[in-house]
């Protein structure tokens, strides 16, 4: 059995990281595999929404395997933190809106894979935090700039200069978790939130999601001029065409992505 887990369903994707017993740390073979697992994600036309959890009760993920990183040299460390980097960034990058179920320990590099996702839900019980620091290091996947972008840089120091670990609570009152939810109905919380993304158009949703996490990144003015041109790729689809006949007929909408 892999260290990282694939299913489809519905056109929903589950991938989950699959070492319990290591706290679903990340050590190089997994990133190789979930990097592999991720590409195919970018071509998938069948996969609308992506799902990224972790194995077993106790971790969503603690982040780098830091036994097998006391066995690295200099050029092996680097090739590791520029892997879990690349991988999350590939994440990131996915025209599919991902969703994180954090139902443990999400820790260092484990948080950055959530905070890499579109959204996320945790367990009550979760611990979240980049704790790096308390390791000499720093975040270095990713961590030290999305969390700023989305809590603000002065909350996102205090929680990284710390390597504070808060609790889904407090996370949720903070901005960084869309939801709690008690362990049995976390992942049916994540997969409403799917469903309610996939019975629209998933052409229409992915230049929505395009034209928000770039435009965010820009001048309003060049975030308008990039809303644009995300509707002028929708106009000429076939989903666009099926909505109006939908509507004019009183019926559901069958989109497929053309």
């Amino acid at each position: 059995m892999g260290k990282v887990l694939y299913e489809e369903k519905n056109q929903i994707a589950y991938v989950t990281i699959n070492r319990p017993e290591a706290l679903n740390c990340f050590d190089y073979e997994t990133l190789v595999q979930l990097q592999k697992i991720v590409e195919g994600l970018h071509i998938n036309k069948e996969v609308r929404v992506v799902i990224f959890t972790g194995a077993g009760e106790r971790a969503f993920s603690a982040g780098a395997d830091l036994k097998e990183r006391k066995t690295l040299n200099q050029t092996e460390v680097k090739r590791n933190v520029k892997a879990i980097r690349d991988v999350f960034s590939a994440i990131a990058a996915l025209p599919q809106p991902t969703i994180a179920g954090i139902n443990g320990y999400a820790l260092g590099g484990g948080f950055e894979l959530a905070l890499a996702c579109d959204f996320r839900y945790a367990v009550p019980a979760a611990k979240i935090g980049l704790t790096e620091v308390s390791w000499a290091i720093i975040p270095g996947a990713g961590g030290t700039q999305r969390l700023s972008r989305l809590i603000g840089p002065s909350k996102a120091m205090e929680l990284i200069l710390t390597a504070k670990k808060i609790e889904a609570k407090e996370a949720y009152a903070l901005g960084i978790l869309n939801g709690v939810a008690e362990s049995s109905q976390l992942i049916p919380t994540c997969e409403g939130l799917a469903s309610a993304i996939t019975a629209n158009g998933p052409i229409a949703v992915q230049q929505a999601k395009y034209a928000i996490l770039h435009g965010s990144e820009v001048s309003l003015q060049s975030g308008l001029a990039l809303e644009e041109k995300a509707y002028e790729v929708i106009i000429p689809t076939k989903d666009r065409m099926e909505a109006l006949e939908a509507f004019i007929e009183k019926r559901k909408p069958n989109f497929k992505g053309e």
